[in-house]
């Protein structure tokens, strides 16, 4: 195709197949489905929806000059465009990014056109142009032809004169030699020459927006001196509007106040050992198992019950962050984590609640290492935001932790660019987070805080402090350092590697995040501590562990004794309590003395001997058992004591036998009783065996992790795009290409061929013998009707087996599902 492009569709039939791989990369929601034609791909190219996309992930300089198209010309041309985002002064960072964004801007089909004759998409021009109800973020307002449109001729005449310009009956001319004379520099320097003070100050206030302001009935002087110049144009009973022309007179000729034309730098960096980074960042991630570990101890039986509308009550949320000993947002926080490596999960059970999974079996196994990568990994997919919980909805209801609510669609591309940035910076730099959010902003300023649909962003271009993406970036800075993603600030080689598959920030492939989370594991694994198998046995019933313990070692020690403090070394302490616990979980006395002597380095001290020999000595010397429940013991006399007890007239107990006590409560009831009086009773079988009280856990049945709701359709991979660009390009061949004449009227454009069964079975055989190509149309069995442009091979038993340009691949089609068939010109494949 020769000569300028009329329309977009035109100018993308010109465009190589790379191209179109460009655009339907960039701009992935135009490929579902596959597009039939260009034709249809630069109508949807076109259509609202997937403007608002494209706009909303333009960059604030390629964005602030769509901005500057859609105040310019239509069509404008480059060096229109350049003066508008330069000013008369110029500007050199503004003329060297300027190439860039008409690029970026024709790249994904928001313009079109040659440089003499740029052209925004309808759409785009609807949605970035100024208006009464949707402020521009130029801070222009309309031209003087559309400020004066509805204007009587008479006061048409009454502006020009007093502007010093010939008058004219036509109002057309005398608004445009108006907007002439705005739009010259000299003549419109001269008139404001001859303007009072208080003039030029209402100007001033309305230079950079908004162009509206209010007047009275009866105006002031110094504005009735600018609304007879049309210097200001009415627009309203009480309103008035400063015209663009006159605008950009005074602002030198710039659209905006502060073009951007770069990002904003990074700084200030603090430069780190990139060791001491690595080694924060590890002990941090221990950390993070810790208190995973803990979250998952915590709900081994079972945890708190699922609301109705889903989620956890805020008094379950404080119990489980007093259990962690953390804040609420915090606790919050560990749950989503937990919750997105599939560790947690809801039952489904009628009476539903929240319990650990059976996956969370298989992750306590695992090494320290492996265990935070998939923690990682759950956490860097994630679109659950935790920190929203607390907040309201729209409705008002208050978001609930692992409830329903929480997707932010976003948080995945923000928490990767966010790190991303990170990794740009020499190893062990860290920044301020505010560095990181204005960086964020520039390059997305209408995500997360956009307006509505049709809306433009605030007048001087920047998003709002707490708009979604800011808030989605900090919270992901922050969730980075509890996790041990990165340390004092700066992003840690381990956390560095978790990108590896996507280093522009991009969401990778599954394949490729499990290799990249692999390779993050591997260089964690160094820097985490060994565990250890001894603990430091102290004569005050204290015991430290210098180290994490062994999970065998961890596990029984948490029987026998109850922790008191954590840190680089925890130290446990042995009460009463902790050790009947063991002995209830089936450990006898002489057991739990040789576990201690086995695994502490220094002697069990005396004190702590004699508390366990003193608790076995008493355990199990009551008994309990089912009547409701009774108590029986060998010691008369410490049963009548018993019996003799105020404290136990809600057991209502009686006696059975002089060794036997019989009572109207529960087992366990009873146990719970006589152990709050200070005895150490122990559950009795129906067989007189002691019942070893050993906790089983509860788990939820197998549950996959959420999975991310996507933030508008994934990004296609190179086979699909290639794929996509053959279809259309064969299904434009057949759209375009050239028809030799039939005998039958020729089909309307659009339409599709119609020839008799005989002409069709004709022509297709005629076909085969010259091998050449024709356009059909085609019905398939659900009665979708498509063209397309195939080469026939082979014509018998009522089918015609032939090579299909639109489909690229060799197909059969029976003849009475064809509804014509045209030869296409000699030159058209």
């Amino acid at each position: 195709m020769t000569g300028t492009p009329r329309t977009l569709a035109e100018e993308l039939r010109t465009r190589p197949d790379g191209g179109l791989v460009g655009l339907l990369r960039a701009r992935p929601d135009l490929l579902n489905p596959v597009p039939g034609d260009v034709t249809q791909l630069a109508t949807r190219a076109g259509t609202r929806a997937s403007v608002v996309r494209a706009v909303e992930r333009l960059d604030r300089f390629v964005l602030q000059t769509a901005e500057a198209l859609a105040v310019a010309p239509d069509p404008c041309p480059y060096d229109t465009l350049a003066a508008l985002m330069a000013g008369d002064a110029g500007d050199p960072a503004v003329a060297a990014e300027l190439p860039r964004a008409v690029t970026e801007l024709r790249a994904q089909a928001l313009v079109w056109g040659p440089d003499d004759r740029l052209r925004l998409v309808r759409t785009a021009r609807e949605l970035l142009t100024p208006s009464a109800a949707h402020p521009s973020p130029t801070g222009l307002g309309p031209t003087v032809a559309e400020a004066m449109a509805g204007m009587s001729p008479g006061r048409l005449q009454e502006i020009i004169a007093a502007a010093g310009l010939p008058t004219t009956h036509d109002p057309v001319t005398a608004v445009a030699a108006l907007g002439a004379l705005f739009a010259d520099r000299d003549r419109m320097a001269a008139l404001l020459d001859t303007a009072p003070a208080e003039s030029v100050a209402v100007l001033d206030k309305l230079l950079w927006g908004p162009p509206y302001g209010g007047v009275t009935e009866h105006p002031a002087p110094h504005l009735q001196w600018l609304l007879d110049r049309g210097l200001l144009v009415p627009a309203g009973a009480r309103n008035v509007v400063l015209p663009r022309e006159a605008a950009l007179h005074l602002r030198g000729g710039r659209a905006h106040h502060t073009p951007e034309p770069v990002p904003p730098a990074l700084a200030p960096a603090t430069e780190r050992d990139p060791q001491l980074v690595d080694n924060a960042a590890a002990s941090q991630a221990f950390t993070a198992l810790a208190t995973v570990e803990e979250l998952l101890k915590e709900w081994d039986l079972g945890g708190p019950a699922v609301l109705r509308a889903g989620g956890m009550s805020v008094r379950d949320l404080k119990r489980t962050a007093t259990a962690l000993d953390t804040t609420e947002q915090l606790a919050a926080f560990w749950l989503e984590l937990s919750y997105a490596a599939g560790l947690i999960a809801s039952d489904g059970e009628a009476d539903e609640r929240f319990a650990a999974t059976p996956a969370a079996e298989e992750w306590l196994q695992q090494p320290d290492h492996e265990r935070w990568a998939a923690l990682a990994a759950g956490w860097l997919a994630a679109t659950r935001a935790p920190g929203v919980v607390g907040t309201a909805d729209p409705k008002g209801r208050t978001l609930a932790a692992l409830g329903p609510h929480l997707d932010r669609s976003p948080a995945p591309e923000v928490r990767r660019r966010a790190l991303t940035l990170l990794a740009g910076l020499p190893p062990g730099t860290a920044v301020p987070a505010t560095a990181v959010l204005g960086r964020l902003r520039w390059e997305r300023p209408l995500r997360g805080g956009a307006p509505a649909t049709g809306q433009a962003p605030a007048a001087d271009g920047a998003a709002p402090a707490d708009d979604l993406r800011s808030r989605l970036a900090q919270w992901a800075l922050d969730e980075a350092e509890l996790l041990g993603v990165t340390g004092r600030g700066a992003l840690a080689t381990h956390g560095r590697s978790l990108l590896d598959g996507a280093p522009d920030g991009t969401a990778p492939a599954p394949a490729e995040t499990a290799a990249a989370a692999a390779r993050a594991a591997a260089l964690l694994a160094p820097l985490l501590p060994e565990p250890v198998d001894h603990v430091l046995l102290q004569a005050d019933l204290t015991a430290v562990a210098p180290g994490p313990l062994r999970r065998p070692l961890a596990e029984a020690l948490g029987a026998l004794a109850d922790i008191e403090s954590k840190g680089g070394a925890t130290v446990y302490r042995f009460t009463p309590g902790s050790v009947r616990r063991a002995l209830d979980g089936g450990r006898s006395a002489a057991e739990l003395q040789e576990f201690l002597a086995t695994h502490s380095r220094t002697p069990v001290p005396q004190p702590l001997a004699y508390l366990i020999d003193d608790v076995a000595r008493k355990h199990g010397q009551l008994r309990v058992g089912a009547a409701g429940a009774y108590v029986r013991c060998d010691d008369d006399a410490l049963l009548s004591e018993i019996l003799a007890d105020r404290r136990t007239a809600p057991l209502r107990l009686r006696r059975l036998a002089p060794t036997v006590l019989a009572a109207q409560t529960a087992p366990d009831q009873l146990l719970d009783g006589l152990r709050a009086m200070g005895y150490a009773p122990a559950a009795e079988s129906a067989t007189g065996d002691v019942l070893v009280a050993r906790a089983d856990s509860y788990r939820t049945p197998p549950r996959t992790a959420p999975v991310p709701v996507p933030d508008g359709p994934p990004c296609p991979d190179p086979t699909l795009l290639a794929a996509a660009v053959r279809a259309i390009r064969a299904g434009d061949l057949a759209a375009t290409a050239e028809r030799k004449p039939v005998r039958a009227p020729a089909p309307a454009p659009g339409a599709f061929p119609r020839t008799t069964s005989a002409e069709t079975l004709a022509t297709m055989q005629a076909a085969v013998l010259t091998n050449s190509a024709l356009w059909i149309g085609y019905v398939n069995a659900d009665g979708a009707a498509s063209q397309r442009v195939i080469a026939p091979v082979r014509v018998e038993g009522g089918f015609v087996t032939a090579y299909d340009h639109t489909a690229d691949e060799v197909r059969t089609y029976p003849l009475h599902r064809i509804t014509g068939v045209a030869e296409l010109a000699d030159d058209s494949v």
